[in-house]
């Protein structure tokens, strides 16, 4: 693979945000502590490869306030717009109308999904890109237990073509140590399920643990995708 040529992939950051929007901004009640903590802390450094890849799309918008990777019908306390954290955390001293949540969606949720479904047609595949909690959060079934350094899903095999989960375990396992789970503890979130049928998805999820520095897990995360892609074109000339 040459320097200068990009990965075809579609890269989304949809948890990377940190900003409260005007319309809510009298009733949150969350600290800046609680919005980092609820959000996936680091993304926005780990995957900064925008020079790498052929598209990438990031929210700025927290993930507590409208979240991204939530069916836009999902109104449980850790939905698409939220009553807790997912460390159950009040965002609100005061829910917004339906009104307002309408306003939120049409602003924020509505333009993201559009714009992957646009992107859907010129790449070879999506990565949906997240941190996750070195130990489970309290609204997760594995509360308090240990995740794994990395998690590929792939809707247990039903999001990307046959083979590819293979080479992606074997690529990302290279660059970080073996401590790599397939589908366990995430099989895929909303935009994996509802996008996959546009064009293959993966979701990766990275332990926001200390194992290395946030500018080595960007570079071992490129290196896994750059493997990948490497391999596949070799299978497939």
């Amino acid at each position: 693979m040459s320097s200068h040529e990009k990965l075809p992939f579609l890269l989304s950051n949809p948890h990377a945000g940190l900003r409260i929007p005007p319309e809510v901004q009298s009733c949150c009640i969350l600290s800046q502590k609680d919005i980092v903590e609820d959000g996936d802390e680091g993304a926005g450094e780990i995957y900064d490869l925008a020079s790498y890849v052929q598209e990438c799309i990031s929210a700025d918008i927290a993930r507590a306030i409208v979240d991204l990777n939530r069916s836009r019908d999902d109104f449980r306390p850790d939905g698409v717009v939220k009553t807790q954290t997912c460390w159950k955390v009040p965002v609100y001293s005061t829910y917004p109308s339906k009104l307002i949540i309408e306003r939120l969606l049409k602003q924020y949720y509505d333009p993201y999904h559009q714009r992957l479904r646009e992107l859907a047609g010129s790449v070879r595949m999506g990565v949906d890109c997240h941190t996750m909690a070195a130990q489970a959060p309290p609204i997760e079934a594995d509360h308090g237990q240990e995740r794994p350094w990395v998690c590929l899903s792939d809707l247990n095999g039903n999001s990307l073509p046959r083979g590819w989960m293979d080479i992606l375990h074997d690529c990302f396992s290279r660059q970080f140590e073996g401590r790599v789970r397939v589908n366990h503890p995430f099989q895929g979130g909303y935009i994996t399920r509802s996008h996959h049928h546009e064009m293959p998805w993966l979701q990766l999820e990275l332990t926001r643990a200390p194992i290395f520095s946030p500018e080595q897990k960007r570079s071992r995360v490129l290196a896994s995708l750059q493997n990948f892609w490497e391999t596949l074109r070799k299978e497939e000339s």
